[in-house]
């Protein structure tokens, strides 16, 4: 019986075999193009392979198998195999599936083509393919409308604004909702503890989040796209949506690793040729023994490398305790040397996926390192997230996602002038080694080695002894329901929460000089948490030609805040060094600082989605607000929108024309305030011995206030040709802001400063335009392009009575100034009410169209009573002139990707066209005389020797270069071979001169105003001369501001999918190696060297859109690879 049974086996199994064979073939489209990537499975089963990237595939079959040929964009073709060894099949393409589907507000998923308002995209490979610390970089140049700024390096605020800014009063940011949750986001500059200006950017929670979790990110832009999200939305909003298990995947393990090198390029333009200021009396540091020159400014002195001697700090001392001259030498790599060889970031992560028929499991673990180029700074960050989805019944299903971060640093550099190390490196003298301060504790510690008396600091003791930590856990996710009651009804419920909480701690060494009693320390501690409570009601059904989308819903928000701050009072210091606890500061030193606020708004909201014939589309929404900010009378606010799509190909046939779509919307939004903005309250005014003040608030409240209204309209046009291989997106719109809540200044017989209030309108106009195509699609070649254009306006048309403009910040003797269009300016001209207009004094000049001197500038002093000031420099008028606006005229990127077999190779530009900012570095080191700037723009006069009227018959001819509408030149220089003329006699080296004159006249003011009895200044005998340094353009704003152009090289990437068949051979799905750079090129106008990008930081944080403040790293080009798999 056994042997029967075997013999039945093998003949079964032999038949069964001779049926089974292989077939192969090429799939390919209906231009003979290859479709890599094509999936062929057995119709019924889950047994199938894909196409390599030839389009070919071989599988195992059966004679009665069917096989099913599908691929997105392409009509799925069934081929019953038969008796074919050999099948090649041309899929034509499916126009319905051209239709992209789009995540929209509140998570719903709409089909693009339905959308009557712009909205921008951004797929999750464009996130990964070239390694970044955060997701929000990797999306620069790629969106129309949308401006994002990186500040630093890794883990520093990045500033994203859509459309523009167009607020008074809030920094621009947009809404971040990741997976439905709507995310706690600030820009998160802080000043740091203690004395010094020292700012610290600690980094925005947002960019946390993990790149390598994100599947899409949709960009909502317009109010029409944002209503539903109510007032926190009025600046756009981010839509993000993270990886999940699908149905039916079973279990996928992703692994990936990715290590870059910051590598320095590129060093700010400081000049080596001279040293400091240095005198042959020296000063003994802290008791020590060594020695300190006294130098004013750091980069006026002789020249160096010319073979002077000088007492130097570090001069030996002879038998008797004198310190011996030593040669002044050059140091041209001092920054370099202070800085690592190169900054390293590793980024590891793990993602699990399992997808099954009732669950669906997604876990992913990242770890990012990074050690900065500034020694001693370090930043960590550990992602966590879990997404699962089960299928209860057939009509409920239940989901949550979790997601934890915990980011972390040892020290955070600071990046303003007190104690930012980087800074100091620079500062230090170019005839100083700063290698030979690294070794800067002296004795038992209590004394450090400086090399500058005073306010001096050693870039080696802030960057190991002053430290800036913190510790960051932020923990978000929902849990949501849906339950189906019919193919036509449904509700779905859900839950989300946000929980950040941060530790800050600044601990300053002894050595600094802002803190010289044993250093300083503060702490402080924030938290922050958010809970939204939401359910929607939708119902959807088919009448005749119509489709309709009902959806009615309602949201509960509670969000509370909570800030303790302590530390000591500047220049208070610690008890005992070294000691970094709050016990070590006495009570009197102690400043103590603490805040609270709970905010809830109340809201419901409905939208209407109707649909005629596929072809003509009508989005119909409604929100109302109540928020606790506002008084009970104003806190309910209305917002209602209206947006129309048509598709043009739908009524008229068009060769080539997948889709021709018009669309346009209105819509209204509102915003409503910051808690405890309505009632006086008193402050805490610090300690009076041992007894607390309280202060009043120097600015008024207004307990009337209301919430601000936008209204926008929006029209566009969209096309896809030629299966979709050539896109066009075009946008206009119109944004109007009314009643802005914003600070108006009161008379001092009011007893206050300020007062809230709504007034005003700002009118934003601009253009967004989408250019994408794809030239080449072969067999083996494929390149995509895509092209984007932005451009904005904001116009401020009414402000309130008797308010002449606004004034969002004042730096370095510029002004951001904002008045209204048409408006009379001091100088006499129209304002053209564009926001972000920079404004100056300009050098008082001679106005006279006859008089010989016209344009000369005007230098302090009286021709009559011969009463000259003894440093004569350029005076400012009091009449600001607009010299200029922060924003660009116009923004545009560019992507290119193109694909052979297995490789791509990606590339990135951004274009920034137009505008200016303001440069403190440039201020304040072209101050102290550092600049290489400075020195290049020496003016060498002609004629060499004093005062002589041959010297002004050479000013004169040469005016119109040394005196023009921006900037008036000074005429000599530090050395006889730069025109340099003796000022003092103190100078102690023979070819050390200081004396320098701004060509000009004096002129005696009459009662009318004007200039008369002009006397010059120009080279001729009785010209008075000043010491040769900048301090005299220190009120000159418009030397520190330039144009903000450039072009990048953004990033560029070389990638490489290894072959389907040796991944198969490896038991895995995929693998990929990549090679990767960024920011390989820019191109910005003539200037100091400063990356234009670093002066458009977040506003609201102490730093301020337009001015660039000390970012004073080189430019760095990182370098990387990235290795992946899934098995």
């Amino acid at each position: 019986m056994k042997s029967v049974l075997v013999i039945l086996f093998l003949t079964l199994f032999y038949n069964a075999q001779a049926q089974q064979r292989t077939v192969s073939g090429k799939v390919t489209d209906s231009n003979n193009a290859t479709i890599p990537g094509a999936s062929i499975l057995k119709k019924g089963t889950t047994t199938g392979t894909s196409a390599d990237a030839s389009g070919k595939y071989t599988l195992s079959v059966g004679p009665n198998d069917v096989l099913v040929f599908s691929f997105i964009g392409y009509k799925t073709q069934e081929v019953t195999v038969g008796s074919r060894s050999i099948i090649d099949v041309s899929l034509e393409t499916d126009v319905n599936e051209l239709r992209e589907v789009v995540v929209t507000a509140l998570g719903i998923q709409r089909e693009e083509k339905s959308l009557g308002y712009a909205i921008g995209k951004v797929a999750g490979p464009e996130f990964t393919k070239v390694a970044r610390e955060n997701f929000l970089t990797a999306m620069q140049g790629k969106v129309a409308g949308v401006t994002i700024n990186e500040t630093g390096g890794a883990g520093s605020t990045i500033n994203v604004v859509i459309r523009g800014a167009k607020s008074l009063s809030n920094d621009n940011q947009p809404l971040y909702v990741v997976d439905g949750v709507p995310m706690f986001n600030s820009a998160n500059n802080v000043g740091g503890f203690g004395s010094g200006n020292s700012t610290v950017d600690y980094g925005n929670a947002i960019s946390d989040i993990d790149p390598e979790s994100i599947e899409s990110v949709s960009v909502l832009k317009g109010a029409s796209a944002t209503a539903l999200y109510g007032s926190r939305a009025s600046n756009g909003v981010m839509l993000i949506t993270t990886k999940k298990a699908k149905d039916g995947q079973g279990m996928k393990v992703s692994v990936s690793t990715n290590n870059t090198f910051d590598v320095p390029q590129r060093y700010l333009g400081v000049q080596k040729q001279y040293g400091g200021y240095v005198v042959s009396t020296p000063e003994q540091n802290g008791g020590s023994q060594i020695m300190s020159p006294l130098i004013s400014p750091f980069g006026l002195g002789a020249e160096l490398d010319k073979g002077y001697y000088a007492i130097q700090w570090n001069s030996p001392l002879d038998a008797n305790g004198k310190p011996i001259p030593i040669e002044l030498k050059s140091y041209p790599n001092n920054v370099k040397n202070f800085l690592r060889d190169y900054g390293f970031t590793t980024t590891n992560s793990v993602q699990v996926t399992n997808g099954g028929k009732m669950v669906n499991t997604r876990i992913g673990v990242t770890s990012m390192k990074n050690k900065g180029l500034i020694p001693n700074t370090d930043l960590n960050r550990n992602n966590l997230s879990l997404s699962l989805s089960s299928k209860l019944t057939e009509k409920l299903t239940v989901s949550t996602d979790i997601n934890y971060v915990n980011s972390f640093a040892k020290n955070r550099a600071s990046g303003d002038r007190g104690t930012n190390p980087l800074q100091w490196a620079y500062v230090t003298p170019a005839y100083v080694n700063i290698m030979d301060l690294k070794d800067y504790n002296i004795g038992q510690g209590n004394t450090i080695k400086n090399l500058l008396p005073g306010d001096s600091n050693n870039p080696w003791m802030l960057a190991n002894d002053v430290n800036n930590s913190f510790n960051r856990n932020q923990i978000f996710g929902n849990i949501m329901a849906t339950y189906n009651f019919s193919s036509k009804l449904s509700l779905m419920a859900r839950m989300t929460v946000d929980k950040l909480d941060e530790l800050r701690e600044s601990k300053i060494g002894q050595g600094y000089s802002q803190e010289p009693k044993n250093g300083s320390y503060g702490i402080s501690n924030s938290n922050n948490f958010e809970r939204n409570n939401d359910a929607l009601l939708s119902y959807k059904d088919k009448f005749g030609d119509f489709d309709v989308n009902i959806s009615a819903g309602g949201n509960v928000r509670y969000s509370k805040s909570s800030n303790v701050s302590n530390s000591a009072k500047t220049g208070a210091g610690l008890i005992i060094p070294n000691l970094y606890t709050l016990s070590n500061i006495s009570n009197t030193a102690l400043n103590y600082s603490s805040a609270r606020y709970e905010k809830q708004v109340n809201s419901v909201y409905g939208t209407a989605n109707i649909a005629w014939k596929e072809a003509i589309y009508l989005d119909l929404t409604a929100r109302n607000d109540w928020s606790s900010t506002l008084p009970a009378a104003n806190r309910s606010f209305f917002y209602p929108s209206a947006s129309l799509s048509v598709l043009i190909n739908e009524f008229i046939p068009m060769n080539h024309v997948d889709m021709l779509k018009v669309r346009g919307g209105v819509a209204r939004t509102g915003y409503d305030t910051d808690p405890y903005r309505l009632l006086q309250v008193y402050a805490n005014g610090g300690n009076w011995g041992e007894a607390i003040m309280l202060n009043k608030q120097s600015g008024l409240l207004n307990p009337n206030l209301k919430p601000e209204q936008i209204t926008s309209q929006e029209y566009g046009v969209e096309a896809k040709m030629f299966g979709g291989r050539v896109r066009f997106d075009g946008t206009y719109y119109i944004m109007n802001d009314r009643k802005q809540i914003f600070p108006v200044p009161l008379a001092p017989s009011t007893g206050a400063t300020t007062i809230n209030i709504n007034a005003g309108l700002l009118q934003s106009r601009g253009v967004e335009l989408m250019i994408g195509g794809t030239p080449i699609k072969t067999a083996d070649w494929n390149w995509d392009l895509n092209l984007n254009f932005t451009k904005n306006q904001t116009k401020i048309l009414e402000l309130a009575d008797g308010i002449p403009y606004v004034e969002p910040w004042n730096q370095a003797n510029v002004a951001n100034r904002g008045y209204v269009k048409g408006a009379t300016l001091p100088d006499g001209s129209k304002a053209d009410g564009l926001l972000g207009n920079l404004y100056t004094r300009k050098t008082l000049r001679v106005t006279d169209k006859e008089s010989p001197y016209y344009g000369y500038p005007i230098i302090p002093g009286n021709p009559k009573t011969g009463n000259f000031s003894d440093d004569p420099e350029l005076t400012n008028s009091n009449i600001y002139s607009k010299t200029g606006n922060y924003n660009p005229k116009f923004i545009m990127g560019l992507q290119s990707s193109l694909t052979w077999k297995g490789f791509t190779l990606g590339m990135t530009f951004d274009w920034r066209h137009g505008g200016q900012f303001v440069s403190q570095t440039f201020r304040y080191m072209n101050d102290d005389m550092l600049t290489q700037y400075w020195a290049d723009k020496t003016v060498t006069p002609g004629v060499a020797g004093g005062p002589s009227d041959a010297l002004r018959d050479w000013v004169v001819k040469n005016a119109s270069t040394l005196i023009t509408p921006e900037r008036v030149y000074p005429i000599g220089g530090p050395t006889p071979a730069t025109g340099g003329f003796p000022e003092s006699s103190n100078m102690p080296f023979p070819g050390n001169m200081d004396g320098v004159f701004y060509p000009g006249v004096f002129g005696e003011m009459g009662a009318d105003g004007r200039f008369t009895l002009y006397q010059e200044n120009l080279g001729n005998p009785g010209t008075i001369f000043e010491p040769w340094g900048a301090s005299n353009l220190w009120s000159v704003g418009s030397y520190a501001v330039f144009d903000a152009d450039y072009l990048k090289l953004r990033e560029i990437s070389l990638s490489y999918d290894l072959p389907r068949a040796w991944v198969k051979k490896a038991k895995m799905d995929n693998a990929y190696i990549g090679i990767y750079s960024r920011n390989i090129m820019v191109w910005t106008k003539k200037g100091f060297g400063v990356d234009p990008e670093r002066a458009f930081q977040p506003s609201g944080s102490g730093l301020f859109q337009g001015v660039e403040r000390y970012n004073v790293s080189p430019w760095i080009v990182p370098v990387g690879f990235k290795v992946g798999f899934t098995f």
